[in-house]
């Protein structure tokens, strides 16, 4: 049985730095498609990160230079790092993976984390 579990979330000042985790257990998180979205209340859900089975990442251009995704396969964990925090980016985060290569599009990830909530103050 696949769980993503997500950690690291909070309430930082804008500016600051985040670092999101998600632990994986029944799957290997080098195995296929990992990714990061978000939603905030009243916007639909998108895509922030992915890191593919090669190590490939692609991100929204929204995040790209501040946002950075990676994992420890040692420890079986997808990381997202968050810079240069601005308010607009409060959201609940969620990690999804899907054991696909290339990576699928949003709507075809099938195992999802409860999503880990950021805060972020002006």
């Amino acid at each position: 049985q696949v769980q993503l579990v997500e950690s690291g979330g909070g309430s930082v000042q804008a500016g600051g730095s985040l670092r999101l985790s998600c632990a994986a257990s029944g799957y290997t998180v080098s195995r296929g498609c990992m990714g990061w979205f978000r939603q905030a209340p009243g916007k639909e859900r998108e895509g922030v990160a992915f890191i593919d089975r090669y190590v490939t990442t692609t991100y929204a251009d929204s995040v790209k230079g501040r946002f950075t995704i990676s994992r420890d396969s040692a420890k079986n964990t997808l990381y997202l790092q968050m810079n240069s925090l601005k308010p607009e980016v409060a959201a609940m985060y969620y990690c999804a993976t899907e054991p696909k290569w290339p990576c699928p599009t949003d709507d075809e990830f099938g195992y999802w984390g409860q999503g880990t909530q950021v805060t972020v103050s002006s």
